[in-house]
């Protein structure tokens, strides 16, 4: 074997190695040297440490960083309003012993949509701080609401003091005052209190703008008189319906609302209300991120009234309305689904008189165009009784012009529909081709009434039950033809499915309501 030679000492191989590592640890040094910002000693005599602090690139990123501004709170806008918010509180007598199971707290209709929301709102029985409960005891309430002028004039929920015997008062700064209700106004949820023993209470300005989508929000309340809460967000979303009414228009917020700040403001970012808070939902009874708040212009126009009169007059012109789909469009041959259908003018009323007639389509009022039938009851609504309109109306096709007189919307609540189906059993009835129910002559049926077809039997799988067809319901026209036979109905189909249509309308009669349903039919 051969020994291998010892290169070791040869200078021709051991330098070779100092080079590479003296490289290395250069390499290792400057990128050191260069995150320890020791660059000020330079890597060239012609770099001063002027120069590398001076660079373009660096001075434009000190620049940039001055130009950043410090988060901005809330703190001065809180401060300025906070003492116009006041807890409301009321005792009820004997409110629960209206009811066998001594629940009767909430003033909606048992399992509406608001009701549902009244009850994510407050305490344990659906009214902020709810106490008592059972027959002869005093229900006590507890809400927020905020003062409108110096003088006491105050605005909350009109379920916070709904059949209040007592109000009182507390305001931020601790003092408590009794109140009397002026006026309410269920319809929008509001009312009007007067605080006694005071003429310079801290108040806040209703908005005269409308706020914008993402526009920051201040939810106030003062909740169990302990002093107020405020919670931050932005407006979601406006003109939402809850299922309360025709004139819902809630502006949708997602600051968390919190226990008993029912009829508490919400403050722009100008310290001006927006809105007041109404209702949350929420499957679990905290905040999900989704309020309510009526309007600062709906506010602005109910409480005038109630200041003024004590109650609220709306404008009337005697129709049952409904939306028009773009199914109902296509059948009218319409070439936008906007406006209000007019599935029954009320006898007597003001439509009526003027002419106006199911299956009319309300276009615009005084020439503003009415995008559904929702804004048509605002508008309306929003009118004064007697008040002279002029409505443009499609009529079988053709537009038309009806002037009338607004008016007095009716207190009474209309007839809640019936929901004994029962009417159209024991009738056998003639199917319907390609539609799945069979009807029967309205005359030959107990207790149908002399007009139109009884539906007796709708197949769940078809058209018809999509639509919503049930048993007993009374089909009055097809395609705007009036019926009286499963033959006329037939015919009525024939014609539109002639005429090229996709679905036909027809105007059905259901526990007393009437409304239009288009139901598609089958080519061929």
């Amino acid at each position: 074997m051969t020994d291998r030679p010892d290169l070791s000492n040869l200078p021709s191989y051991r330098q070779p190695r100092r080079s590479v590592l003296s490289a290395r640890r250069i390499a290792l040094m400057a990128s050191v040297v260069a995150g320890l910002g020791i660059a000020v000693h330079g890597f060239s005599p012609s770099t001063s440490p002027a120069d590398l602090f001076s660079s373009p690139a660096h001075a434009q990123v000190n620049n940039e960083v001055k130009k950043v501004d410090r988060p901005i709170g809330f703190a001065d806008i809180v401060e300025r309003v906070k003492p116009s918010v006041i807890s409301v509180k009321v005792n009820i007598k004997e409110k629960a012993a209206s009811n066998d199971d001594g629940d009767d707290s909430s003033p909606f209709q048992p399992g509406s949509p608001m009701e549902r929301f009244f009850r994510r709102f407050g305490g344990p029985d659906g009214i902020p701080g709810l106490k008592g409960g059972g027959r002869g005891r005093i229900v006590q309430g507890q809400g927020s609401g905020f003062f409108i002028s110096a003088d006491g004039f105050a605005v909350t929920n009109n379920h916070v003091v709904d059949g209040a015997d007592k109000v009182e008062v507390t305001t931020d700064d601790g003092k408590t005052y009794s109140a009397k209700v002026i006026g309410t106004d269920q319809r929008t949820d509001l009312a009007l209190i007067k605080v006694e023993g005071g003429s310079n209470f801290s108040f806040a300005k209703l908005a005269d703008s409308k706020p914008r989508i993402g526009d920051w929000v201040l939810a106030v309340g003062n909740p169990f008189g302990l002093g107020g809460t405020v919670t931050a967000g932005i407006v979601s979303a406006s003109g939402r319906d809850i299922g309360n009414g025709p004139y819902d228009d809630f502006i949708q917020i997602d600051a968390p609302v919190n226990k008993g700040n029912s009829g508490g403001p919400a403050f722009d970012t100008n310290g001006e209300v927006m809105g007041v808070n109404t209702a949350i939902y929420s499957p679990s009874g905290g905040s999900v991120g989704i309020a309510f708040s009526i309007p600062a212009s709906t506010v602005k126009s109910v409480v005038a009234q109630l200041k003024d009169k004590g109650s609220v007059s709306r404008g009337w012109i005697g129709v049952q309305i409904q939306p028009v789909t773009s199914d109902i469009a296509d059948s009218l041959g319409m070439k936008k689904a906007e406006g209000a259908l007019v599935a029954e003018p009320q006898k007597d009323g003001p439509a009526a008189k003027a002419g106006i007639e199911s299956g009319d389509v309300i276009t615009s009022v005084n020439g503003d165009s009415v995008k559904d039938a929702r804004e048509l009851a605002r508008t309306i609504g929003g009118m004064a009784p007697g008040a002279s309109v002029k409505l443009n109306v499609l009529h079988k096709g053709q537009d038309k012009v009806v002037n009338l007189t607004l008016g007095q919307l009716p207190n009474t609540v209309e007839a809640k529909a019936d929901t004994d189906n029962d009417n159209g059993r024991g009738a056998k009835g003639t199917d319907v081709p390609k539609l799945g129910m069979t009807v029967a002559p309205a005359n030959s049926v107990a207790g149908a009434g002399k007009d139109g077809v009884v539906v007796t039997e709708v197949d769940p799988k078809s058209a018809a039950a999509e639509r919503g067809f049930k048993e007993g319901d009374v089909i009055l026209e097809v395609g705007g033809k009036s019926v009286s036979t499963a033959g006329e109905v037939r015919d009525a189909i024939t014609a539109a499915r002639t005429d090229n249509k996709n679905s036909v309308l027809m105007r059905v009669k259901s526990g007393g309501q009437s409304r239009f349903v288009a139901v598609p039919i089958a080519k061929g």
